[in-house]
């Protein structure tokens, strides 16, 4: 059982999302508003002589532990970037409870790997400032930078451009996963229409109804690509949209 300091690791929903055109990269640039809900997995970190790590819980069933997984991908990143600027960086053995469905696009492997920045930072006391910790995040994975501050936050450019979005109405959200892996990738290669990365404008002080008309001039492009890989997600928002109370699926 760990001891050591603990870092939540909350949902990340995109409330939705535009796509643009691919670029040179292989990246598509997007339009987004993510917020970031009261579940997710737990990082624990005990000290250790070097980079270890072990997962738990009822999602745990076939996560890698090596460098695969973005928890110890953005630990050597970190570590490489201490080395290279003088700091010293040891080891540590991390442990992720993990409760968020794999593959399951509420970037459960991103927001890890944000709890793994922070815990590590505190860890080692390093003195990075917010543009370097970006730029390790945006090399681990194009959700990194978003999951760093778990906050709703306008998400541009590939995902790395990340603002702070307006105060929004307090709402609930229904999560429901059939639990059918969707990796991002399959659905991006399905992906044939976009909306190009703009959104319309968000008007100030909105009530919760508004707030959900607002959005329902919005789309998610990866919703199509989708469904075509698990009609189980068809179905899943089908039961949302015909149960009571729901002002938006």
């Amino acid at each position: 059982m760990a001891t050591g300091p603990t870092r939540f690791a909350p949902a990340k929903v995109n409330l939705f999302l535009h796509v643009g055109e691919r670029r040179p990269d292989g990246y598509h640039d997007l339009k987004s508003l993510a917020v970031f809900a009261a579940v997710g997995d737990t990082l624990s970190l005990t000290g250790a002589d070097k980079l270890s790590l072990d997962v738990a819980g009822p999602m745990s069933k076939g996560l890698e532990t090596d460098d695969r997984n973005l928890v110890l991908k953005a630990a050597h990143a970190l570590g490489a970037w201490a080395r290279q600027n003088g700091h010293k960086a040891g080891g540590a053995h991390l442990i992720l409870d993990k409760h968020l469905p794999l593959a399951s696009g509420i970037g459960g492997g991103s927001s890890d790997a944000a709890a793994a920045l922070h815990l590590l930072v505190a860890h080692w006391s390093l003195p990075i400032k917010t543009v370097e910790l970006d730029r390790i995040a945006n090399a681990v994975g194009a959700d990194v930078p978003v999951c760093l501050r778990a906050q709703p936050s306008w998400m541009s450019g590939t995902g790395d451009v990340v603002e702070a979005a307006p105060s929004l109405p307090p709402f609930h959200l229904v999560l429901v996963n059939p639990r059918v892996h969707v990796p991002t990738a399959d659905v991006f290669r399905r992906l044939q229409v976009r909306s190009g990365a703009h959104a319309p404008l968000l008007p100030p002080r909105l009530s919760l109804r508004e707030f959900a008309a607002w959005l329902d001039r919005t789309v998610n492009d990866l919703s199509a690509p989708a469904r075509m890989i698990s009609p189980a997600v068809m179905q899943a928002e089908q039961a949302l949209v015909s149960s009571e109370n729901c002002l938006l699926a």
